[in-house]
């Protein structure tokens, strides 16, 4: 095969201009082009009010590609297509007696259970919260009647923190091993819209998601495997620096020596109890600060100019970074196209927000997490939790703020940036359910952070018109941006560092941020455990 790269084609070009740009470009006949794939459609704005161009990256097959490929060798945008199929690690043998546990069934969970499956391991998966049906309706009772279920919630349940935000599947990881196409393909394979295998941002969206990954339980559970909700992990068997098994909260206990810990960032009181059996365990930056919500139209007219409301660009996104002068880095982080801000709390009497967008981006209003970067050593010393303890006290503060009954603490911008508490709305709507209460959010972040956002907005405002206008709505308080701690591993084994048998991934591991890199690491989790386990039957 071979893989053109930089093809430029009109946003309303045909599927009939596409395959003659690509003979145009090779210079051969028509007849000679077999077939052809998009790998990938990105779009160029930076001459929005011009003309914006797709940009394809094509996959092809063609009559005597040898010489298509000697006769074009100068051309750097027209190479060898590389091999980006899926190639398991093993396949467990029919007499092995042992099941690796996976701990967690959020992106990082589901895809080591399905490759563990896959590759005939028969994995049981242990979830805390419940399957996505019963979840999806713990969730909306907090969002419509002020009912936190500690254990469903965004946070926790079949999909995990993932589930209830856009849906994005796109991630900055390094991927030479092209893991990420196998999370798309497996998706695809589960009724994920077929355009997230080429679209250069692609999301699938809250509700669909929900019965793609229920679909892609099943098929685990028809490979062999099994998936216990309501199955929370309290304690850990140690024997010796081997582990042994765990135990839930029933007080069952459950014998393996091959643990994927999939946990989410959010899973506290698990990393209390790995701390105090004695699991090398470090507090790792992360990030705090605000949801910031304008009206989509606004994005789209300054990200797309006149080709606004485009059919075939949708509703636009942005990515914006700031370093201010107290040395702190002000990021965009999570950018909801179309969508809304959600009340993300998985604990009592704290609020906490997130951003949501479903499949089709088309509520009234833009959201985007408006975040200052922490790190241990400056900003929380004393130890591997204390970067969990700090997000604890941000978030009870935020609750105390919104009038501890789960609304949001909430300031329009220019009250912010002035330094004056708001009164009412202007002409953004702020999205967050259960609501929100106006006021002051500068005794919500630690001042440094306050001082931060404060001199960044009007900075976004020069590179998106309309960023720092008055009425847009800041709501508090995002600080469950990325996990607290990382519990370290081998980089050879993937196991803990003084555990053996336990696999720290994902998320809440510190080894991924969102969907798509939480889904790679647990592909990458499954092959370690899948080859230390025939590396032990081998050896018995």
């Amino acid at each position: 095969m071979i893989r053109i790269n930089e093809l430029s084609l009109p946003l309303d070009h045909s599927p009939e201009e596409l395959r003659a740009a690509i003979v145009k470009r090779l210079n051969i006949r028509d007849a000679d082009l077999l077939n052809f794939s998009v790998f990938k459609r990105s779009y160029d704005a930076r001459k929005k009010n011009s003309v914006i161009l797709f940009i394809y990256i094509i996959d092809l097959e063609a009559r005597d590609e040898a010489s298509i490929l000697a006769r074009l060798a100068d051309d750097k945008n027209i190479r060898p297509a590389p091999d980006t199929n899926y190639y398991p690690v093993g396949q467990a043998p029919a007499e092995l007696s042992e099941r690796p546990l996976v701990v967690g069934f959020g992106p990082c969970g589901l895809f080591a259970a399905l490759l563990l499956a896959q590759m005939g391991f028969k994995p049981i998966v242990l979830e805390r919260g419940k399957d996505v049906r019963r979840r999806t309706k713990d969730t909306w009772a907090l969002w419509r009647k002020k009912t936190l279920t500690p254990e469903s919630n965004v946070q926790f349940g079949e999909g995990g923190a993932g589930l209830f935000s856009d849906g994005k599947l796109y991630s900055q990881i390094k991927d030479p091993k092209f893991y990420g196409r196998k999370v798309m393909h497996e998706f695809v394979r589960a009724g994920a819209p077929e355009e997230i295998m080429y679209v250069s941002k692609p999301h699938i969206g809250t509700f669909r998601l929900t019965g793609v990954v229920s679909t892609m339980r099943e098929e685990i559970i028809a490979l062999g495997g099994e998936v216990r909700f309501e199955s929370k992990v309290t304690d850990l068997l140690i024997d010796d620096g081997q582990l042994e098994g765990v135990v839930l909260e029933s007080g069952e206990t459950l014998r393996s020596r091959h643990v994927v810990l999939a946990l989410g960032h959010s899973s506290r009181d698990t990393f209390r109890m790995l701390h105090r059996q004695g699991v090398f365990i470090e507090a790792k930056p992360f990030a705090v600060g605000f949801r910031i919500e304008h009206p989509q139209s606004m994005i789209d007219q300054a990200r797309l100019g006149k080709y606004a409301g485009h059919p075939e660009l949708g509703a636009a996104d942005y990515k914006l970074v700031h370093q201010a002068k107290n040395g702190r880095a002000v990021y965009s982080f999570c950018m909801c196209p179309g969508g809304t801000v959600v009340a993300a709390t998985s604990e009592p009497e704290r609020v906490v927000t997130n951003g949501m967008s479903q499949y089709s981006r088309n509520e009234r209003n833009a959201n985007a997490g408006i975040v200052v970067g922490i790190n241990p050593e400056q900003d929380f010393p004393g130890g591997p939790l204390a970067g969990v303890e700090l997000q604890e006290r941000l978030e009870s503060r935020a609750y105390e703020l919104g009038g501890r009954d789960y609304c949001a603490p909430a300031q329009l911008v220019g009250d912010f940036i002035r330094g004056v508490p708001s009164s009412e709305f202007g002409e953004v709507e702020p999205s967050y359910k259960p609501g929100v209460r106006l006021g002051d959010l500068a005794p919500s972040l630690p001042d440094y952070a306050i001082e931060a956002i404060r001199e960044a907005l009007p900075v976004f405002g020069k590179q998106i018109r309309g960023f720092d206008r008055n009425d847009a709505v800041l709501t508090g308080i995002e600080t469950r941006t990325s996990s607290p701690v990382r519990i370290t591993r081998d980089p050879e084994t993937l196991q803990s560092l003084n555990l053996r048998g336990l696999f720290p991934a994902g998320e809440g591991a510190g080894y991924a941020g969102g969907i798509l890199s939480a889904g790679v690491d647990g592909i990458k989790v499954a092959e370690a455990v899948a080859k230390s386990m025939l590396a032990a039957a081998q050896s018995h």
